[in-house]
């Protein structure tokens, strides 16, 4: 599928109107099926749409290892991408479907349950970082983002370690962007503990979630974070950072991880 779309639009700028040609970004629905059941469907730019299934359900706790999937099905339509999955396990075993709308207007599954269950964790890490490495990795972010820097309609994240980023995904969602990145990870054996994600994209409980889900001590931003986040950082000892200019940042919890402090 493209990526990107062109249109022709009436742009206003000094004062009186001019024609413009803009991209505008794709947006489909990819439809996550489970065992033959229907989990979940996201809009998202296309792109790597094993990697977003795999690292949704990964992420919302429906598989756990690498070894329970017995089958991955990616099939596209005019209109919509379908994602059937097989495991050897019951995934809907014990759980309560309990849907919530989140704050990037999305559809998430068992919210109240996740956050119960993954605010008993400690984050232990002893992974340290310097202030000049998180904001290299804000820039090259932004440097490598082509597809925002087309249609500025997307949202971006990355996988690092402190001298290097290992994994960079891009779009419209930035639950999205850090699910391919969890999939894709979790496809390939790939382990993410002892490792930091910088993203733009306000920093919300949900996306913290997912980042102590996969064992990350360090998640940083480009956007700000709600105090939902903020107060489960400080609970779960994980470093959150936000903020991110070209110049500096926030901290709004740290465990002795930010060299300096």
């Amino acid at each position: 599928m493209k990526e990107s779309f062109s249109y022709t639009v009436k742009e206003y700028c000094g004062g009186e109107f001019k024609d413009k040609e803009i991209s505008s970004i794709l947006e489909v629905p990819l439809t996550i099926n489970l065992n033959g059941r229907e989990v979940v469907t996201l809009l998202t730019t296309a792109r790597y749409p094993d990697y977003l299934a795999v690292g949704f359900l990964k992420s919302d706790a429906y598989i756990s290892t690498r070894d329970q999937i017995t089958d991955l099905k990616i099939t596209e339509h005019d209109d919509r991408i379908i994602a059937d999955i097989s495991t050897s396990h019951d995934p809907w075993k014990g759980r309560v479907l309990e849907y919530s709308i989140t704050s990037g207007c999305g559809k998430g599954t068992n919210f109240g349950r996740n956050v119960s269950t993954i605010s008993k964790r400690t984050i232990t890490s002893e992974l340290t970082v310097t202030p000049d490495q998180i904001l290299t990795h804000a820039n090259e972010l932004h440097s490598r983002s082509t597809l925002y820097n087309k249609t500025r309609g997307c949202h971006n994240s990355s996988l690092c370690t402190p001298e290097e980023m290992l994994y960079f995904r891009e779009d419209i969602g930035r639950h999205n962007a850090i699910d391919m990145i969890v999939g894709q990870c979790f496809l390939e054996n790939v382990p993410t503990d002892g490792k930091m994600i910088v993203s733009t994209g306000r920093v919300a409980s949900e996306i913290l979630l997912k980042a102590v889900r996969i064992g990350v001590p360090i998640l940083a931003s480009t956007a700000v974070a709600t105090s939902f986040s903020v107060e489960l950082a400080r609970k779960i000892g994980i470093t959150l950072v936000g903020n991110i200019s070209k110049t500096g940042f926030w901290v709004y919890n740290d465990q002795g991880r930010i060299k300096g402090l």
